[in-house]
């Protein structure tokens, strides 16, 4: 009988990773456009990060880095020496990194079939991820290629923003049971851009087949999308049964609250005040942005970046939550800086999927002779610095392909190459 656990897939940092800055409503990617990146650091960083959950007894997968740069999107902009720099620039994206926006996950005790089901999100809000969608598809479907577990599916229409399971949480006693599978929309009209369409979230709800009893649309709050929260992900997270949220992350909170519990009872919401840890403070350290996992040791555990250790409301804050002995029972840092300083956390760079490892495609389940493997390739091949004005040169764009190339060879991946 398979036995389904929770596995994080990562997005392995592409060797094109740069600050471009092209993520309105992403104010960590805004603020840092045009400063050099480290290709090299960023996907080391990955990384560690990986093994860092291996170590707590984790199974860990990962996502590769998508062909970049893409002609076919240049080729389709009919792009020329007076294109729009940004609109080049996207050819160049790493952002499939954040494999969180990869896909809307919903395990198979949640689906009528009995299977896991992942639908590839659009991301048709922001141009420069807009055309990850078809080269994300093939590597889903190549990783979950067992189709008496799997099913995977095109995107929605692209007239309704999908962005995948940043905005997408569930609840369960534990990740094998059946649970409550919670789908949060922004609504549009602020400054920024509410990338999440309700529509696209009832679409992915009834492709995986699920029950409108264990469904829940949650409205995003207005504030958090102004403060910055482009993802529900920014503001909330959650893990069994366990919310982990900032107070002003919903439109109508304790509403939110009740009916989580009431169709999942046993759930308990953490709750940061915002006289504690304001807006600001959440989105600048990401304190939400984590990843919130149980390890075999069954102690919740909190995996939160270094800027939340800067930061001295957010680390105060977590440290009055472990003296409280609730259901969080530890916080790990990590070093994710180049990630968080093109606006992704721990939480941005995983997908995760409910589901038995042994019907994953090997190749794309890591352990630690593998990750030896990639910290190789990584530290022969991957820049070690890019220049947002190198963008376009083709000595560049020849080292990221040998880059991209030299990592499929190594993990024995040809269909992707």
């Amino acid at each position: 009988m398979s036995k389904l656990v929770e596995i994080n897939f990562d997005g392995i940092v592409g060797p094109s990773h740069n600050y471009a800055g092209l993520s309105l409503g992403n104010l960590a990617a805004t603020k840092n456009a045009g400063a050099t990146s480290y290709p090299r650091a960023a996907a080391l960083q990955g990384v560690a990060k990986m093994r860092g959950n291996m170590a707590m007894g984790l199974a860990q997968g990962f996502l590769l880095p998508l062909p970049r740069p893409d002609t076919d999107w240049l080729d389709d902009l009919a792009a020329d020496p007076d294109t729009d720099p940004a609109l080049v620039a996207g050819a160049w994206s790493a952002s499939s990194m954040w494999t969180a926006n990869a896909a809307t996950v919903s395990p198979a005790p949640d689906t009528a079939d009995g299977k896991c089901h992942l639908t590839v999100a659009n991301l048709v809000t922001m141009p420069h991820r807009s055309h990850e969608w078809p080269d994300t598809l093939a590597q889903l479907q190549l990783a979950f290629a067992d189709g008496d577990h799997f099913a995977v599916h095109s995107p929605v229409p692209p007239c309704f923003g999908d962005e995948g399971a940043a905005n997408h949480m569930r609840f369960a006693g534990n990740h094998g049971e059946p649970g409550l599978e919670v789908f949060v929309y922004g609504r549009p009209g602020g400054r920024f851009p509410a990338r999440q369409h309700e529509e696209a979230s009832r679409i992915v709800a009834r492709k995986h087949g699920l029950d409108p009893a264990r469904v829940l649309f949650v409205e995003q709050s207005p504030e958090a999308i102004e403060a910055g929260a482009f993802h529900n992900d920014v503001v909330a997270v959650a893990n069994e049964g366990v919310l982990f949220t900032h107070e002003l992350a919903f439109a109508d909170p304790q509403g939110t609250y009740d009916t989580i519990i009431a169709r999942c009872p046993g759930t308990q919401v953490v709750e940061v005040p915002a006289d504690r840890v304001s807006l600001d403070d959440a989105i600048t350290s990401y304190l939400f942005n984590a990843q919130l996992l149980t390890p075999p040791s069954g102690e919740m555990t909190l995996v939160v970046p270094e800027e939340c250790r800067d930061n001295s409301n957010v680390w105060n804050w977590l440290q009055d939550m472990l003296a409280s002995n609730g259901p969080i029972r530890h916080v790990n840092v990590v070093d994710v800086r180049q990630s968080m300083a093109n606006g992704g956390g721990p939480a941005c760079l995983r997908l995760r999927v409910v589901a038995d490892p042994a019907t994953v495609d090997p190749r794309f389940m890591l352990d630690d002779a593998k990750a030896d493997k990639l910290e190789s390739v990584i530290a022969d091949y991957w820049p070690e610095t890019i220049d947002p004005a190198q963008i376009g040169d083709a000595e560049l764009a020849a080292t990221v392909r040998t880059a991209r190339s030299k990592l499929l060879e190594v993990l024995g991946i040809d269909e992707l190459a």
